[in-house]
């Protein structure tokens, strides 16, 4: 599925904004500063990926999706150790403290611009991609550096994920077949079940021991998803190893936890946005304040063409 061009298609684009800020503070150096010493290193890498992001693919429609709740209760009742090793002494997500005063920053300057940005109570972006990748009318670019994100990949739907794993100048547009030829499973949902065994340490995820995603890929494409790999295991006749069928049993607790973890809350109750890309900045004044505050010129600058040429 290639990048957008010529006019607006109906495309949304929905960003998965912590992933991208996070990736923006580490990559921009500190040194980027504010006319009072401040870093804005995040908030400039931001907004410069948008621009790029906007001038690229050339959506009709964008939304930052945001965390309201980085470990949601739902998920850590499932799996007690999601991303606890994460939390902070406050009880928050741990984070660079010069990050932390940014994300502030980026939220007024969104809402300046008149970019909308949705979240949702008790869920993170992840929930918030996935719904409103589901309530969208037309094709939808989400722009993530997680791989949980490929479950949303959908042919059909025209969904795909544009991967920022090397970076927003390099991000990968991954469809089913870029699926296929990765990770040896042809949708979405399936990746979803092969993260499920794989496991993720930097989430918590311990994975099924002795099952790697090769082996996992092999699992699913044999016997089709999950539910169906679960119930072979609980079945002599088979045709699973003794191994694979002791370790998947051994797991039976984490595999019955895990699902709910690592699948998004499509029907999470995310309020309705006006996700239009706006033709001017929906407060003017509030915008020139912020620029000169924190020394945001020339960025403000690159989004709001970005915007104008996708429109035109």
């Amino acid at each position: 599925m290639p990048p957008a061009t010529g006019r607006p298609d109906g495309r949304t684009m929905l960003l998965d904004s912590a992933s991208l800020y996070f990736r923006a503070f580490h990559g921009v150096p500190e040194s980027v500063t504010a006319p009072d010493g401040t870093p804005v290193n995040a908030v400039r890498g931001f907004l410069d990926a948008i621009a790029l992001l906007v001038a690229t693919h050339r959506p009709a429609r964008l939304v930052a999706c945001w965390d309201e709740d980085w470990r949601p209760a739902f998920r850590v009742r499932a799996l007690p150790s999601y991303k606890a090793h994460r939390v902070a002494a406050d009880g928050g997500e741990e984070a660079p403290a010069a990050l932390l005063p940014q994300v502030d920053v980026i939220v007024d300057v969104l809402a300046a611009l008149g970019l909308a940005r949705a979240g949702c109570p008790g869920h993170e972006a992840d929930d918030v991609l996935a719904a409103l990748t589901d309530r969208a009318d037309g094709p939808v670019d989400v722009v993530t550096g997680d791989r949980d994100m490929f479950q949303l990949v959908d042919d059909a739907a025209q969904v795909r994920v544009l991967y920022c794993g090397k970076g927003v100048r390099r991000a990968e547009a991954v469809d089913q077949a870029w699926l296929a030829a990765r990770y040896g499973v042809a949708t979405g949902q399936a990746y979803a079940d092969l993260a499920v065994l794989r496991g993720d340490p930097s989430d918590g995820l311990p994975g099924v021991a002795g099952i790697g995603e090769k082996t996992a890929a092999a699992l699913l494409a044999r016997f089709g998803d999950l539910d169906a790999l679960l119930a072979a295991a609980d079945d002599p006749a088979s045709g699973l190893s003794p191994g694979q069928r002791g370790k998947l049993l051994a797991a039976r607790d984490y595999l019955a936890a895990a699902p709910v973890v690592v699948r998004t809350a499509r029907e999470a109750p995310v309020p309705h946005v006006e996700d239009a890309l706006p033709r001017e900045p929906a407060d003017p004044v509030a915008l020139a304040a912020l620029v000169r505050r924190w020394g945001l010129g020339s960025s403000v600058e690159r989004v709001l063409a970005a915007c104008a040429q996708a429109l035109s």
